[in-house]
C-alpha cells in the first residue's frame, strides 16, 4: 500500500516524512499548524455568529458576508506567516538530521517540501476566499440591478403606496401631450388643462387600452438617490415594528435566530417585488418562510462558482506535488460509472428537475393536465417526484418528475393565465333568435362589470377596466391581457328537439375563476329572460292547442321591451343594432 501511494504522489514526501520521525521540534511545528487551523475555522465561525446578532447584519447584509467570509484567510495567513517565522528563528532545517536529509539525494530538500506545504496552505486559503468572496460580489451587483429595476417599477406605479408626502410627485411633474386621447374631444381636452383640477383629471386618464397619456419630467436632481433614502427609511420602520413588538404578532422578533424571523433588507427587497410592491406587514410571515420559498430552487450558476474553483485548485495541487492525475482520473471514472448506472433514475429525475425549474415548463400553482387526463394544480416539484393535488382536493397524483419532460401536458396557467367561461342555454323557438341573442349579449356585459371576487376584483378579463370609468384605479382584471377579446360572445349552437340552442362565453382571469361566473350568469340568464318573457322549454313534451293563441298574445304585449334590448345591445355582430333599428323604422 505505501508503495502504491508513493507511485501515486511521487517521491516528494518521503524525505520530509523520514525528517518528521526523526525531529520533534519539526513535528510539533507541524502540529502547531494543524492545531492552529481549526482554532482559527472554530475561532471565526464564533465571530460569524456574534455578527449575525447584531443589526449591522440585516441592514449591510452584503457588507457582513464580505468581512465574515474575509476572516477565516486573514487568520490562516497569520498563522502560516507565524509557523514560517519560528522556523526560521530556532532554525529547524539546519540540525544534522535536516542536513542528512538533504544530502539523501532527492529531488527537494525537507526545506523545499516544507515551504512547500505552506505554500500548499496558502493557495487553499487564497483559493476559499476567492471561491467564497466571488458569489457575495456577483449577488451584491444583482441586487443593484434590480434595485435599479425597482425604482423604474416605482416610476411606472407612479409611487408605491408607502411612500409618505407623495414622494413622486415631489419628484416629477406631469407633462401633457400636444394632443388629447381620440376619446375625448380636442375642446373639452384644452379645457380641462387650464385648471388643477382637470390636469389631475387628465394624469389619472387612461385610454380605452388601458395606457395613460402624456409623460413625466423631473423637477430635482438625484432622484434615485432621494428614492433609495425613502426605501430605507421604510426598511428602518419595518425593522424597529419587528424589534419592538409593534407587529403582527405582538411580541418581540429576535435577530440572528434560526429560522428567519425578520427579513434582511435585500430580502425585504425581494418580498415587495413578489408582492407587487405593496407594503410589508412586520410578522405577517412565519418565521423562514423566504428559505421555505427557495428551497426547491435548483441552484444557480453562480453558487456552482465556489466549488468550480475549489475542483480546480484541488487539482492544479495535485499536479504540483507530481500525483499521477491519470491513475487518479481513471479510478474516479470508474466509481463514478458505476454511481452513475445504480442512480440512473435518479439523475434523470434531477436532471428534468432542472429543466423544468430552469425553462419553467410549468411552475407550482399552475394548473395542468397529465396524459391520463388527470387535472390538477401543481403543489410541489422536486428532484425525485412532482406532486399534483386535484382541483377540488379529491387526491394527490405522484408521479416521477422525469416523466413529466417526455410526456404531453397541457398548462391552462402559461403564459396567458385566462380561459373561457361558457353558458348554454335554450329559448323556445316561439322568441325570435335574434331578440334572444340581444339579452344574452347584456347578460355578458353585465357579467363583465358586476361579477366579482370577495376583494372587489374583476373576474372577468377585459381590456379596460371598468373601475377606470369612475377614475379609480384598476383592479387588475386588465393587466395581463396580451390581445384584444372579442367578448362578450353569443352564438345559435343548435336546433334541438324542443328550443334554439345558444352559447354565450366570456373570458375569466383564470381556471377557477369560471365556475363563479358561469353560476352568476345563469342566474342572470333566468332573470332577463323572464323579464322579457323568454321561455326555456321544460325537459317535458308540451301539447299546444288553443293556447298558442294566449301566448302570442304575451309575446306582442312585451316586444317593446325587447326591442328595447335588441337596438341597445345588438347580436354580437357588427352593425347588428343598426341594421335591426333600420328594420323597425
Amino acid at each position: 500500500m505505501a508503495n502504491d501511494i508513493e507511485n501515486v504522489a511521487g517521491s516528494n514526501l518521503k524525505p520530509l516524512s523520514e525528517l518528521l520521525m526523526q525531529d520533534a521540534t519539526l513535528q510539533l511545528a507541524l502540529a502547531i499548524l494543524i492545531i492552529g487551523i481549526i482554532t482559527i475555522v472554530l475561532l471565526s465561525r464564533k465571530i460569524s455568529s456574534w455578527i449575525d446578532t447584531k443589526k449591522i447584519r440585516y441592514f449591510r447584509p452584503y457588507v457582513t458576508k464580505f468581512a465574515k467570509n474575509i476572516m477565516l484567510p486573514l487568520f490562516a495567513t497569520v498563522l502560516i506567516v507565524s509557523v514560517t517565522v519560528y522556523i526560521q528563528a530556532f532554525e529547524l532545517f539546519d540540525s544534522q538530521t535536516a542536513i542528512d536529509a538533504a544530502n539523501a539525494g532527492s529531488e527537494l530538500t525537507p526545506r523545499e517540501i516544507f515551504a512547500k506545504i505552506l505554500h500548499t496552505f496558502v493557495i487553499l486559503v487564497i483559493g476559499y476566499t476567492i471561491a467564497s468572496l466571488i458569489p457575495i460580489i456577483l449577488s451584491n451587483n444583482e441586487a443593484r440591478k434590480m434595485e435599479k429595476y425597482d425604482y423604474q417599477e416605482w416610476i411606472h406605479m407612479r409611487g408605491f403606496s408607502d411612500d409618505k408626502q407623495d414622494l413622486f410627485h415631489q419628484l416629477f411633474e406631469w407633462a401633457p401631450p400636444k394632443h388629447g386621447p381620440s376619446e375625448m374631444s380636442e375642446d373639452d381636452y384644452q379645457e380641462k388643462l387650464k385648471n388643477s383640477e382637470g390636469k389631475n383629471f387628465l394624469e389619472n386618464y387612461y385610454t380605452s387600452k388601458g395606457v395613460p397619456i402624456g409623460s413625466f419630467k423631473q423637477i430635482k436632481s438625484k432622484t434615485f438617490e432621494m428614492w433609495k433614502k425613502s426605501e430605507r427609511e421604510k426598511y428602518k420602520k419595518y425593522f424597529n415594528d419587528c424589534t419592538s413588538g409593534n407587529n403582527e404578532t405582538g411580541q418581540v422578533l429576535r435577530i440572528g435566530v434560526f429560522p428567519e424571523e425578520i427579513y434582511t433588507i435585500s430580502l425585504w427587497r425581494e418580498q415587495k417585488r413578489i408582492s407587487n410592491f405593496e407594503p410589508i406587514i412586520p410578522g405577517a410571515r412565519p418565521p423562514g418562510w423566504t428559505e421555505r420559498q427557495g428551497q426547491n430552487t435548483p441552484k444557480s450558476f453562480k453558487q456552482m462558482i465556489p466549488l468550480i474553483i475549489v475542483l480546480g485548485i484541488i487539482v492544479g495541487i495535485a499536479a504540483w506535488w507530481e500525483v499521477d492525475l491519470v491513475v487518479v482520473a481513471t479510478a474516479s471514472g470508474g466509481l463514478a460509472i458505476g454511481i452513475g448506472f445504480a442512480l440512473q433514475e435518479t439523475m434523470q429525475n434531477y436532471f428534468a428537475y432542472l429543466s423544468i425549474k430552469k425553462d419553467k415548463i410549468f411552475v407550482e400553482g399552475d394548473r395542468i393536465k397529465l396524459d391520463n387526463g388527470y387535472v390538477g394544480i401543481v403543489n410541489m416539484i422536486t428532484p425525485r417526484v412532482t406532486y399534483v393535488k386535484h382541483g377540488l382536493n379529491e387526491s394527490v397524483a405522484i408521479i416521477p418528475t422525469r416523466q413529466l419532460i417526455a410526456a404531453t401536458i397541457v398548462n391552462y396557467s402559461k403564459d396567458i393565465a385566462f380561459v373561457p367561461a361558457m353558458v348554454e342555454v335554450g329559448a323556445s323557438y316561439l322568441n325570435d333568435p335574434e331578440e334572444v341573442t340581444s339579452v344574452l349579449m347584456k347578460v355578458g356585459q353585465r357579467a363583465m362589470n358586476e361579477i366579482t371576487d370577495v376583494q372587489g376584483r374583476h373576474l372577468i378579463v377585459q381590456v379596460k377596466c371598468p373601475y377606470r370609468n369612475q377614475h379609480k384605479p384598476s383592479c387588475g382584471c386588465d393587466t395581463n391581457i396580451l390581445v384584444d377579446l372579442d367578448q362578450p360572445r353569443v352564438r345559435v349552437t343548435n336546433f334541438n328537439s324542443s328550443s334554439i340552442d345558444f352559447s354565450v362565453w366570456v373570458f375569466v382571469r383564470d381556471y377557477g375563476s369560471q365556475f363563479k361566473v358561469k353560476s352568476d350568469m345563469r342566474i342572470m340568464i333566468i332573470k332577463e329572460f323572464k323579464k322579457h318573457n323568454i321561455t326555456i322549454p321544460w325537459p317535458i313534451q308540451t301539447e299546444y292547442r288553443s293556447n298558442v293563441d294566449d301566448e302570442l298574445k304575451k309575446l306582442e304585449d312585451t316586444e317593446s321591451v325587447r326591442k328595447k334590448t335588441l337596438k341597445e345591445y345588438g347580436t354580437g355582430d357588427l352593425n347588428s343594432s343598426e341594421s335591426h333599428s333600420e328594420d323597425s323604422s
